[in-house]
């Protein structure tokens, strides 16, 4: 912004200007500022404090538990957000394992074994579909928290429950719910982190505490989760109240005739307190003498700390214009050297920006490699798409014939390009790109269809043609072939020897009727083998029919596959 303009280009009031420009000094200006800032105040405090030690002690008790108070509230907050995290991953494995509720528990059980959280996945009835708290299977009663599952489905986003006795557990607990709906649109669930209420003893310990004092985290309700003091037991209210519920920092409790020091923190995250309270008597202790060495000790280094600033100034002053001139040749995008300097986060500032030079160079690399591969890749899909589009209207004996044949052809088309992408670096797996496109076409029994073979990837471009080729097998021996019945089988074999590339489809048990007028027309699923594998890989193809089904054995040579076939270890 020009001179005598603020951010939203209205006029700057003069006296701003002119503060600021009287304000613009270098970095051993306010350096030294800032040590004075830090040295005068503590002569000061020195003085109060010999005049009013237990003033001063108090508030020096204060800080310590507003530091002890605050730590606990980072350890259960920490602790309630690595579950909401755990819980967002599990989401993400959910949404795939809809189907098999089975095989989603067992992740989660081994995911979670070694923790003190279990899941439950609850419905919005209260059923609990599982708990990994017992087996999968047991007969489970309904969730013990109906109202914080209610709201937990009313407020959308991730929810924090108050303690209460779990059924299941047969103990006070605690629940995290994240709301989930699963991607067929059949339901919403609520996927729930529970823990036992003594779980959280170690975020309320008394060794994070001044001596005498005592601590409790208590939920929204102000029922205790966990206190240092065993005499308060858990899921039952506080004994002193604290009023109101979002109030914060020091105050004062009297119980029972006993006035209390109490030091309150709230933690918006879960929506629970941290309590921690000591007998005011005991706070009160006197400690002139402690305050007193205080007050020596800083005037002693006082005077070090006056005497070291000039030198830190031209150190900081040097190492940040080293960095500056470093940020102008980052932004021209020249390369940048990292340099070595007497601070280490300036060295360490000065190797990131190194490194980001470096890094953006690459990128900048990538990017242009990565918009032509695009470029040819799409060429190659809209080529195949073209060929795929040709022989499905010449062999469509109708409209919805020619529209189911070609979107299956496309469908499958796209799930090798799914493949393809997700695995472009390190290539495609073989057994991973047949699984993919027989899975459409798997009968009941899965037994029916067997692969066997080594680990073998392959280069993209080569997976996308092999997985069109896979896909018109499976639909050839769903019309036609083994799988047509009720009983056939088809065994899909693969082996790579001398880098030659081999994979042998043979069909069992299929029903073999003559063809119509002696003749075999050559579908899509043939002309994909013998042209697109033929001629694009050189493969060479043996097609033998048996009694019971067809087989097709194809070799793909060295020379096409010596720089794109690779055998996992």
């Amino acid at each position: 912004m020009s001179d005598g303009l603020d951010r939203e280009g209205a006029p700057r009031a003069p006296w701003r200007a002119l503060l600021r420009s009287r304000l613009r000094r270098p970095l051993s200006f306010y350096l030294t500022v800032l040590l004075l800032v830090a040295i005068i105040p503590s002569f000061v405090f020195s003085m109060i404090i010999l005049k009013r030690s237990t003033d001063e002690q108090e508030r020096v008790v204060t800080a310590l538990l507003k530091a002890s108070t605050g730590s606990v509230t980072r350890v259960v907050e920490r602790e309630i957000d690595s579950m909401l995290t755990t819980l967002k991953v599990m989401s993400t494995a959910s949404t795939n394992d809809n189907k098999n509720l089975r095989q989603f528990y067992e992740r989660a059980r081994s995911s979670l074994a070694g923790t003190d959280s279990n899941l439950l996945v609850i419905d919005r009835a209260h059923n609990q579909l599982f708990n990994t708290r017992v087996p999968f299977g047991t007969p489970l009663a309904k969730a013990s928290d109906p109202t914080s599952i209610d709201q937990a489905f009313e407020n959308g986003g991730p929810f924090v429950s108050n303690v209460f006795y779990g059924q299941t557990a047969k103990r006070w607990v605690f629940n995290v719910y994240l709301p989930i709906t699963t991607p067929l649109g059949n339901g919403d669930y609520l996927l729930t982190l529970t823990q036992n209420a003594e779980n959280m003893l170690k975020a309320v310990n008394r060794d994070v505490l001044s001596p005498g004092w005592d601590a409790a985290l208590l939920d929204g309700a102000g029922k205790v989760i966990a206190s240092s003091d065993p005499k308060l037991a858990v899921g039952k209210p506080f004994f002193m109240e604290i009023v109101p519920a979002l109030r914060v920092g020091v105050g004062d409790a009297v119980n029972d005739g006993v006035e209390y020091r109490t030091v309150t923190e709230f933690s918006v995250l879960t929506g629970w307190k941290i309590i921690a309270w000591a007998k005011s008597a005991d706070v009160d202790a006197p400690a002139l003498w402690s305050y007193l060495w205080l007050s020596l000790g800083g005037l002693i280094f006082a005077g070090i700390a006056i005497a070291g600033s000039a030198t830190i100034a031209r150190l900081l002053a040097q190492g940040v214009k080293m960095l500056a001139r470093d940020a102008h040749l980052l932004g021209a995008g020249r390369p940048i050297a990292a340099r070595r300097h007497m601070i280490a986060e300036i060295e360490t500032v000065s190797a990131a920006l190194a490194e980001a030079a470096q890094a953006r160079r690459k990128a900048e690399n990538e990017i242009r490699f990565l918009m032509r591969e695009v470029a040819h890749r799409s060429k190659n899909q809209l080529t195949v798409i073209q060929s795929m589009l040709n022989q499905s209207l010449n062999a469509a004996e109708s409209r919805a014939d020619f529209a189911e044949t070609f979107r299956k052809r496309i469908a499958g088309l796209a799930r090798s390009t799914d493949l393809m992408i997700a695995n472009a670096a390190q290539g495609v797996d073989f057994r991973e790109l047949a699984q993919n496109q027989l899975q459409p076409f798997t009968p009941d029994d899965p037994e029916r269809v067997h692969l066997s073979g080594p680990p073998v990837r392959l280069d993209a471009q080569v997976s996308q043609t092999l997985g069109m080729a896979l896909h018109e097998l499976a639909t050839n021996a769903t019309k036609y072939g083994a799988l047509a019945n009720a009983s056939g089988v088809i065994d899909l074999q693969w082996s790579v020897s001398d880098g030659t590339f081999l994979f042998v489809w043979r069909e069992k048990g299929a029903d073999i009727a003559p063809p119509e007028g002696g003749s075999v027309r050559k579908g899509f699923g043939t002309m994909v083998l013998e042209r697109m594998l033929g001629m694009a890989l050189d493969a060479k193809l043996e097609r033998i029919m048996h009694d019971d089904g067809i087989e097709w054995r194809v070799k793909i040579p060295d020379e096409k596959l010596s720089a794109n076939l690779s055998v996992s270890p």
